[in-house]
Parts: structure tokens; C-alpha cells; sequence
């Protein structure tokens, strides 16, 4: 028995059906993971869990920013640092779970935690370089996360997407640092220029 799809350019997939449900049943143990799945696995699941580590580290950061915030701007920034700290809390359990449905485990081992991430965990001193290190870790995740979606291509595209929809996110946080490192510094050189 044999179906054929066609794609949007217009050629034909051939599959054979019996054959893929055959292949269905043989190591179901992998779960998810089927012979069609051309990654290095191992590669992945490390990848994965430094994605985790550096996600766990920009929630800690983001943390303690929400927490040590102040200043006139304190509240609003906070609220942004908490957002933010939400969101990357969601990559973690994203790269977790992927992690898992690959057969690997998740590395929530704090010991070594700092050297596993991409980032750094930089607490700044004042609420604009709080802003200023929360800005570049999230230029790190963009381009390191850019690096890995590369390196995954149409090898685990699953991946891939779940890595792309993350990195739409750190792009979004790396634009809202922007506008708020702008307005934090203009309204420093104002009161610079006033005392």
C-alpha cells in the first residue's frame, strides 16, 4: 500500500506504508526518536542542557534584578525584569522536556551550573547596569541560539523549531533592554546635566 503527497513545489513523496509501520513498532522504547531522526543525539542532549543551564542562569539574574531594583524607574523596570524572568523559566522546561523525549536527562545539577551556561550571571550595581547585563546575556542567546539552529538544520527539525520560537523570544528581550538602556541613560544625562 503506498500513498503519495504532494508538496508545495510539486513533487511527489512516495512512502510505503506498511513499511513505516513496521518501523513504528521496532525500538518503540526510543519513543519520539525514529530511524528517521539523522542528529547526532549525544550532541543534542549536550546542547540541550547548556540551553537549560543558560535559560536557569537568566532566570536567576532576572531574579535578583526584580528583587534589587530602585530608583524613580524601579517599579516598571522590575516588572520587566520579572516578565522576563517568567519567560526564560518557560525556555528552561521547553529544553528540559526536549531533552527527555530525546532519552537524555536534564542537568539541574547547580554544581557546574555557571560553567554549562552561555552567559554569565553579572548582577550589576545600579538599575542601568543591571539593564546594560541583562542586554548582553540576551545578545549571547540570541547568537549562540542562532549557532544552534544552524548546527541542527533539518537534522531534528523538532528542535530546531522549538530553538527558533526561543530565539524569537531573547531577540524580543534584547529589544526591550534596548529601549529601556536608552531611557535610563537619557534620563541619567538629564539629571547628570542638572546637578
Amino acid at each position: 500500500m503506498k500513498t503519495t503527497l504532494v508538496n508545495e513545489k510539486k513533487r511527489p513523496f512516495v512512502s510505503d506504508i506498511r513499511e513505516l509501520r513496521r518501523r513504528a513498532r521496532v525500538h518503540m522504547e526510543q519513543g519520539a526518536v525514529t530511524s528517521g531522526y539523522t542528529a547526532d543525539r549525544e550532541t543534542v542532549i549536550r546542547i540541550l542542557n547548556e540551553v537549560l543551564a543558560t535559560e536557569i542562569v537568566c532566570v536567576l539574574r532576572y531574579k535578583r534584578h526584580y528583587y534589587m531594583a530602585t530608583g524613580i524607574h524601579a517599579e516598571s523596570v522590575a516588572k520587566e525584569f520579572l516578565e522576563h524572568a517568567k519567560e526564560e523559566q518557560t525556555h528552561a522546561d521547553i529544553a528540559a522536556e526536549r531533552i527527555t523525549q530525546l532519552g537524555g536527562e536534564p542537568n539541574f545539577n547547580p554544581e557546574g551550573l555557571a560553567m554549562r551556561s552561555h552567559s554569565e550571571y553579572a548582577e550589576g550595581k545600579s538599575l542601568l547596569d543591571m539593564v546594560r547585563e541583562d542586554l548582553v546575556a540576551e545578545r549571547i542567546a540570541v547568537e549562540s541560539y542562532g549557532e544552534i539552529i544552524r548546527y541542527l538544520g533539518n537534522d531534528d527539525p523538532t528542535t530546531r523549531i522549538a530553538m527558533e520560537a526561543i530565539m524569537s523570544k531573547e531577540e524580543e528581550h534584547a529589544d526591550d533592554m534596548k529601549k529601556l538602556l536608552e531611557t535610563l541613560g537619557e534620563d541619567e544625562k538629564r539629571l547628570a546635566a542638572r546637578g
